[in-house]
């Protein structure tokens, strides 16, 4: 008889001696093994289903049940155009309670523009299915997902997702576009974080138009690093707005950056603008400014202002 020793939150730990053959494969069938060579250019293969040129597709790749036994997927979308091109994949929610990159893929999937396509456009609105259900940035193992990369088929729950996600989507495509919000009650100014000495990312990065480019380093087990690493192909990470919000600037911001990294990589036509957008504020580093005293903090200056040394940012006061 086989058994199976279970762990937090009824999530699969690790097999005891009797069966523990029989669990492992069961575990490799639910996360494949990791590739390091993208797909072909006419080959897209999510989940074991081939992806053909001129479809659209939505997938849902099995993710292990709840304790409840309830079962949790993946959401995906596979649009293909019928002309060869750039395999693009924007992803959002790897934290689970950062939604705006939620909604800026639901507004790009019902774009109209999309029907002329050239290349593959995949869109996994949810990535920690989890934590957007809990309304956390964490997975039940209460490990960060970006910071698990590249993860391993048989590492934790948090390790095997992300094993996951970068030998379905990421092995699929050519370049790539990660959306992210601030903290919790932490309100980030729209901006792009990428490794800029990286081949391909400058100018992916200006062309997404965002108000700030912030040029970072690779963290560890981030997914920027393990894309970078393994996979060589371009990506970007979106910041904008807080978690657990809706914030309509930082929604319209990324939608029509993502649309314009399609158009800079030849995947949408291009149009002519009456005037050349404004130049990104290039940032090679961020730092904190921490208020020096207790008590209730009122804003002097809106989020984005040019702002010049010594000038008030906020007043700190006793209620």
């Amino acid at each position: 008889m086989t058994r199976v020793w279970w762990g937090f939150n009824g999530f699969p730990s690790w097999p005891i001696m009797t069966g523990a053959r029989i669990a492992t494969l069961a575990h490799r069938d639910l996360y494949p093994q990791l590739s390091n060579t993208p797909m072909n250019d006419d080959t897209v293969t999510i989940n074991g289903i081939h992806i053909p040129p001129g479809s659209q597709v939505t997938l849902d790749i099995p993710l292990p049940n709840l304790y409840t036994h309830t079962r949790v997927q993946m959401p995906v979308r596979v649009i293909r155009g019928r002309k060869t091109g750039p395999r693009l994949f924007v992803s959002a929610a790897l934290h689970g309670d950062e939604i705006n990159g939620v909604e800026i893929i639901r507004r790009l999937l019902a774009l109209p523009i999309l029907k002329r396509l050239h290349g593959t456009l995949i869109a996994v609105p949810v990535v920690n299915v989890y934590g957007l259900i809990a309304h956390s940035r964490y997975l039940p193992d209460r490990r960060d997902l970006n910071r698990a990369f590249p993860g391993s088929v048989t590492g934790s729950l948090t390790a095997r997702l992300a094993n996951l996600f970068l030998a379905e989507i990421v092995a699929n495509a050519s370049h790539g576009i990660d959306l992210h919000t601030g903290a919790i009650h932490r309100s980030n100014l729209p901006q792009i974080r990428a490794h800029l000495a990286a081949p391909g990312v400058r100018e992916l990065a200006q062309a997404f138009g965002a108000p700030v480019i912030l040029d970072g380093g690779l963290v560890d087990g981030s997914l920027r690093k393990a894309v970078v690493e393994r996979y060589g192909i371009p990506i970007l990470l979106y910041e904008g707005g807080e978690a657990l919000r809706f914030d309509e600037f930082a929604i319209r911001a990324g939608v029509r950056g993502v649309v314009s990294v399609m158009r800079e990589l030849g995947m949408l036509p291009r149009v002519r603008h009456l005037k050349p957008p404004a130049e990104p504020v290039l940032a090679r580093a961020s730092s904190w400014v921490r208020a020096p005293a207790s008590g209730v903090m009122r804003a002097a200056r809106p989020l984005g202002t040019r702002v010049a040394k010594d000038e008030v940012l906020a007043l700190v006061s006793d209620p």
